[in-house]
């Protein structure tokens, strides 16, 4: 029921935001779709914890702060290396393990290296990510796992590591 609840509110408020209008009829069409598709979705029995992930609502922002901060600062790295002259790529594949024990988290995880500029997710299966990156160096950068431990915070999987 509380999964139930939280897709009303949340199809409600997605509806509030890019309806713009707020006429009484059209609030009440508003309405009435917003609990035809929570009824359907009833129906179909796919609201769970994975269609409606509340356990990541409070986790959400900070993760959506730094996942913005991260596609600008790779935007801006891809941009240098459009506008100077000479060749300053170096095309890499790599494979990620995708940590990630839900499979929502998992594409979370390949949609967020996707967003991020230089980098795109080619394949996901079997708890590994097939990445194409720009430069050798984004490469890098995303088998440190940084990306990884943060996914997994967000879905609520991570345990925390002591590191000496």
């Amino acid at each position: 029921m509380r999964y139930l609840l939280g897709l009303i509110v949340g199809t409600a408020v997605l509806w509030l935001l890019l309806s713009g209008h707020y006429t009484p009829m059209v609030l009440g069409l508003g309405a009435a779709s917003c609990l035809f598709c929570a009824y359907v979705c009833h129906r179909m029995g796919i609201v769970d914890n994975e269609s409606v992930p509340l356990h990541m609502l409070w986790r959400l922002p900070g993760y959506t702060a730094w996942l913005g901060t991260e596609i600008a600062r790779s935007n801006w790295d891809v941009a240098k290396r459009i506008v100077r002259p000479g060749r300053h790529i170096s095309p890499t594949m790599v494979r990620l393990r995708a940590r990630q024990t839900s499979e929502l988290g998992q594409v979370i995880f390949a949609n967020s290296i996707t967003l991020t500029p230089g980098t795109v997710t080619v394949a996901l299966g079997n708890g590994e990510a097939e990445v194409h990156a720009l430069t050798r160096e984004n490469a890098q950068d995303m088998e440190g796992g940084d990306m990884d431990q943060r996914v997994r915070r967000l879905d609520g999987t991570a345990r925390e590591e002591h590191k000496p």
